[in-house]
């Protein structure tokens, strides 16, 4: 089908109990966890506190909140992306282009709004280019993963309006284990995708000052099932008109194909994921500071989804159906350093700095489309202050350098160079109940695209302000922010036809710094049987930029471009437990989750596109020593404004349960998972997706995981 005349478009738990099981040393001295008894909970701080490590500043109280998942949840959320390990956190959706595709999405906001961060640095790859590229994070081998909301982001750059998504592995080594080997494994099958996944570290104490790291993961999954219909009801529709116009123009050959794909249930065509990772490093840990160093390989291969209707002339006039997959390899070297300075003004010199080597290639079938090659360079140093009197911060400077080049016919950005410094500051005050943070930062970018002849400067200044006041376990707050950001690359290069979107993508290299206004209101409260964290936020932007579909047609395929207005966000997130009843040493606790954002541009532009609408989850728990227990029920509402050209989705409602066996107790890190997700096979789709209308969610999939330390 040539969508010349048939052209469709597709473009757009939890309040979950973390039992923060890290082993012993794997968090820097001062750390703390909590046992399967006592579990921390996400985005609350607890009477054990909350130990951030994504900003190097452990202690800081981070006044917008954070969550976490580590331990046991970890591993029965395991998935081949990050966005889809993290859905169910508040405020937290997917980009879910496809299950070998996934980014973050932090209150409507993905791509450059978001800091996709490993170990605390950016992950010197491609994914905040587009859509379709994949995350190089190695999601079995990884220990904690962290949600960052609020006046410490800005420690990882003024473009972060959404917040920060930090990964912490242990490839550079944070303290010396206590054993003579230790061992961390994780193994796991998933049903709907016939996934099997398996990874492992070990580290080694080689002296009682040096520790040597190695791990490594493979997964291999099929073709994701899905519940019911692979099109959305809508885009189902004009197939089915289109089959019955061709039969009544006697095309039968085209109806019918029209007709099979209208039809298509089950597994998703083109969705298989098959990835591996090796890495190894070695760290110097002394009382006076630290050193070491990594070295990783993040491989992946995985399959795109057809979007229904288009295609595209090639040079040599043929149109080409074979199906996309995407091949991806990306070579890292990390280094991390730390100096103890004493009892003056400043505590620690903390250093990061890495180094990678990226490249990814787009098939057509056999055939070779387009070829990513990036090389990247990002550095980091921090000053960390000592407490004063109830005065605390880090100030530091950032370095980034990246050179993309996209080599082929189809080539939709010039070869182009980034290179980003920026200072920042982030200070606390504690006096009686009242706390305090402001943050001071200044970004300059230099974006080149020399075939082009275009060469932008952008300096942004960002600056944020928060306090919190609390009244018994209740603490009430505001944060207040203005931040700026530079455009991206592919917001202002782009032009040309895209094969692993599917789409043809047009920037704008006139496009101005993005400014927002940003306010938050919050009320915490925590105390050992009831915690709740109720969050009102708001942005008003200056010169937004956004991608939507003009509803026009190049090169045999839809015309997404790149503009720019100014546009209000608001919503509101709310996450709440309360413990029921307890038997023994058996817990009994209810918790919910609720999260909306409404997003407008200005001037009668309409909707932002893909913005997640209300979503409500609650949860029944039964924690105990050496089983838990778990039900819930997600419902999403359908989200019915969208942008033009664009289409609604659907609401549908989950049902998952979990059960998690530790045949030895909470103090040895061994457990079985068994969890049901989507008992009842529903079709869902993410609007957040710019596949939505033909990548539906996983359908029921029964999943059963082995973690394992020792």
């Amino acid at each position: 089908m040539k969508i010349a005349r048939f052209h469709v478009f597709a473009a757009s738990m939890t309040a979950l109990s973390v039992a923060l099981s890290v082993p012993a040393y794997a968090q820097q001295t001062g750390s703390t966890g909590a046992s399967a008894a006592a579990p921390q909970t996400d985005d609350f701080h607890s009477s054990e506190e909350i130990v951030v490590t994504a900003p190097y500043v452990e202690r800081l109280d981070i006044l917008s909140g954070t969550s976490a998942v580590s331990g046991d949840l970890l591993a029965e959320k395991t998935r081949a992306q990050l966005g889809d390990i993290l859905s169910s956190l508040p405020g937290v959706s997917a980009t879910s282009f496809s299950p070998g595709a996934s980014r973050p999405v932090l209150r409507g906001y993905h791509g450059n709004r978001v800091a996709v961060l490993t170990d605390g640095i950016g992950n010197i790859d491609a994914s905040n280019t587009s859509a379709d590229h994949a995350v190089t994070i190695d999601t079995l081998t990884i220990e904690r993963i962290e949600v960052l909301r609020g006046p410490a982001v800005l420690l990882f750059g003024g473009q972060a309006v959404g917040g920060a998504v930090n990964a912490l592995d242990k490839r550079i080594p944070r303290a010396v284990p206590k054993e003579a080997v230790h061992v961390d494994a994780l193994a796991g099958y998933g049903s709907a995708a016939r996934d099997w996944s398996g990874g492992a570290s070990v580290d080694v104490p080689v002296t009682d000052r040096v520790v040597v790291h190695l791990d490594g993961s493979y997964r291999n999954s099929d073709d994701l099932r899905t519940g019911g219909y692979i099109l959305a009801p809508s885009l189902r529709a004009e197939v089915l008109e289109f089959a019955a116009e061709e039969t009544s123009e006697g095309n039968l050959d085209e109806a019918a194909e029209a007709l099979e794909l209208a039809g298509q249930s089950g597994r998703i065509p083109n969705s298989a994921v098959k990835s591996w990772t090796a890495a190894g490093g070695i760290a110097f840990i002394d009382d006076g500071g630290n050193m070491g160093l990594s070295y990783s390989i993040y491989d992946t291969n995985y399959g795109i989804p057809a979007r229904p209707g288009t295609g595209h002339a090639h040079a040599d006039g043929g149109e080409e159906e074979a199906p996309v997959t995407i091949g991806m390899r990306q070579y890292r070297f990390d280094v991390r350093g730390e100096v103890d300075l004493g009892d003056g003004l400043f505590e620690k010199l903390r250093l990061r700095a890495g180094y990678a080597n990226y490249s990814h290639t787009e098939f057509e079938g056999d055939e070779i489309g387009t070829i990513f090659n990036s090389k990247g360079i990002e550095a980091r140093a921090e000053f960390i202050q000592n407490d004063r009197g109830g005065w605390r911060g880090a100030s530091g400077a950032q370095y980034q350098s990246r050179d993309l080049e996209a080599i082929g016919a189809e080539a939709f950005v010039p070869p182009n160079k980034t290179k980003q410094f920026g200072l920042f500051t982030l200070q606390e005050f504690t006096a009686g109940n009242l706390d305090a943070e402001v943050a001071l930062r200044f970004d300059t970018a230099q974006l080149r695209a020399d075939i082009l002849g275009i060469n932008r400067s952008f300096n942004n200044v960002s600056a944020a302000f928060g306090v919190g006041y609390h009244i018994g376990d209740l603490k009430i707050g505001a944060n207040l922010s203005r931040t700026g950001r530079a455009p991206a690359v592919e917001e202002l290069f782009s032009n040309g036809p895209h094969i692993a979107t599917q789409a043809f993508e047009v920037g704008d290299p006139l496009l101005k710094s993005e400014r927002a206004w940003n306010g938050e209101l919050y009320a915490r409260y925590d105390t050992a049987d009831t915690a709740f964290n109720l969050t009102l936020y708001s942005n008003r932007f200056d010169n937004f930029i956004y991608e939507a579909e003009t509803g026009t047609v190049e090169d045999d395929l839809p015309v997404f471009q790149y503009f720019q207005n100014d546009a209000k966000v608001w919503g509101v997130e709310f996450q709440g437990s309360q413990n029921v009843a307890r038997f023994g040493d058996v817990d009994l606790k209810v918790d919910a989750v609720a999260d909306y954002t409404r997003a407008k541009i200005s001037g009668g532009a309409g909707n932002v596109p893909r913005i997640p609408p209300l979503r409500v989850l609650g949860g029944v728990e039964l924690n105990g020593t050496r089983l838990d227990l778990r039900g819930e029920v997600e419902w999403s509402d359908a989200q019915t404004k969208t942008a033009p050209f664009e289409s609604a989705t659907d609401g549908f409602t989950l049902v998952n349960a979990t059960a998690t066996w530790r045949p030895f107790g909470s103090d040895r890190n061994v457990a079985l998972i068994a969890s049901a997700n989507n008992i009842f096979d529903v079709v869902a789709r993410r609007s957040a997706s710019f596949t939505k209308d033909f990548v539906p969610l996983s359908g029921r999939d029964f999943r059963l995981s082995a973690r394992i330390s020792f």
